[in-house]
């Protein structure tokens, strides 16, 4: 899926990749849309797994606005500068969500996969001293995802930065301060 999309995957291509017979995944794997939403779950719980490892890195660290929004655009677009392949994935990683639409089956991959990126992101504003609600979350997801899209059909080697600079300037909308 990382590499090929949706299109890739298939009861043949996985079970060669993964050097098991084919009869397993059609055993395991009823149908290739079980075995696509299996794929899917299984990408986005490693990008989950990269975005806590980040929240561990700075864990009782006070964070400034700047390095915040640093470790939210982290998250949600990932680290190009340490994996040459970032692109890709991260072109992978939008074109799922725009499977999900066209495959409502995943949908419930999809949200239990928001539901816990969103909890990550609200500890990361909370440990900032930031407050923030259900649509002050998505308006900022939407933001970074929205920027990062635009840049890559842009061809903008840096989708990162555009992401950066637009969540710089509506952080304070979004998830303002909380003031005492």
């Amino acid at each position: 899926m990382l590499e090929g999309g949706f299109e890739a995957v298939r009861h043949r291509a996985v079970a060669a990749r993964a050097g098991v017979p084919l009869a397993s995944t059609t055993y395991y794997f009823a149908s290739l849309e079980d075995l696509t939403a299996a794929a899917v779950e299984q990408c986005g719980l490693r990008e989950l797994d990269v975005m806590h490892a980040r929240v561990d890195e700075v864990a009782g660290r006070e964070c400034g606005v700047e390095s915040t929004v640093e470790l939210i655009v982290d998250m949600l677009i990932g680290v190009f500068e340490e994996n040459p392949a970032g692109r890709d994935q991260l072109v992978n990683r939008y074109e799922r969500f725009v499977a999900f639409a066209r495959h409502p089956e995943m949908r419930e991959v999809q949200q239990r996969l928001r539901a816990e990126l969103d909890t990550l992101i609200i500890a990361v504003l909370r440990r900032s001293g930031r407050e923030v609600h259900q649509d002050g979350l998505r308006r900022l997801i939407y933001v970074v995802d929205g920027a990062a899209v635009g840049a890559l059909s842009e061809g903008d080697p840096d989708p990162k930065a555009l992401a950066r600079e637009m969540l710089l300037q509506v952080i304070d909308l979004v998830a303002p301060p909380i003031t005492v």
